[in-house]
């Protein structure tokens, strides 16, 4: 009969998300992933199965996080049009936020060719927030904010891919009131004004 488990694996998930996304999948060893959670190799390996595993798991975690929060964000917004505008915004909040970038993001330029699992997992969670990004559009163009006769699914891709340049600029050391700036550009002409 197998022994229970003696650890939090959901901490244990975050503690090692968190070495992932600071030096990135390659470079983090496996005496990084045991130091971070606290366990052996054996101990590692046997709740989570190998490195890869082990980052899929992370990388699916934080995807599923993300969409909770973004679903959560729209509900709570008073117009639709500031969440989709807050979206895209985000990455410029802060330099150290900026510069580190988000773990997605950072995966897909990293394993995307190399790694066909990551890459589908990349496509499901972009997915996942361009259909949240077309609810929110759908629910601003029913709020006045945005014009009725625009697709918006084809608006929520470009948003998500004016969001994820953002990001990536970011990760260069942009600063972050040229951030700002590049952010609001793209969302003038994304969203116009339709008053």
């Amino acid at each position: 009969m197998p022994r229970p488990r003696e650890f939090d694996e959901a901490g244990v998930v975050a503690a090692v998300r968190q070495e992932f996304w600071d030096k990135g999948y390659a470079a983090t060893s496996l005496d990084d992933l045991m130091r971070a959670s606290g366990l052996g190799k054996g101990s590692l390996y046997g709740a989570f199965g190998d490195k890869r595993a082990l980052f899929l798991r992370v990388l699916r975690d934080y995807d599923e996080a993300n969409d909770r929060n973004l679903r959560e964000r729209l509900a709570a917004t008073e117009r639709a049009v500031e969440f989709v505008r807050d979206f895209v915004r985000g990455p410029s909040c802060d330099a150290a936020s900026a510069r580190r970038g988000c773990l997605l993001a950072n995966t897909t330029a990293e394993l995307a060719l190399s790694m066909p699992d990551v890459a589908a997992e990349a496509r499901r969670s972009y997915e996942a927030t361009t259909r949240v990004l077309t609810e929110a559009l759908e629910r601003a163009q029913r709020e006045g904010d945005v014009d009725a006769e625009t697709d918006a699914g084809e608006l929520a891709r470009a948003v998500l891919a004016a969001q994820l340049g953002i990001v990536a600029l970011g990760r260069t050391g942009m600063g972050v009131d040229e951030l700002a700036t590049a952010a609001d550009c793209a969302l003038r002409r994304l969203l116009p004004a339709t008053g």
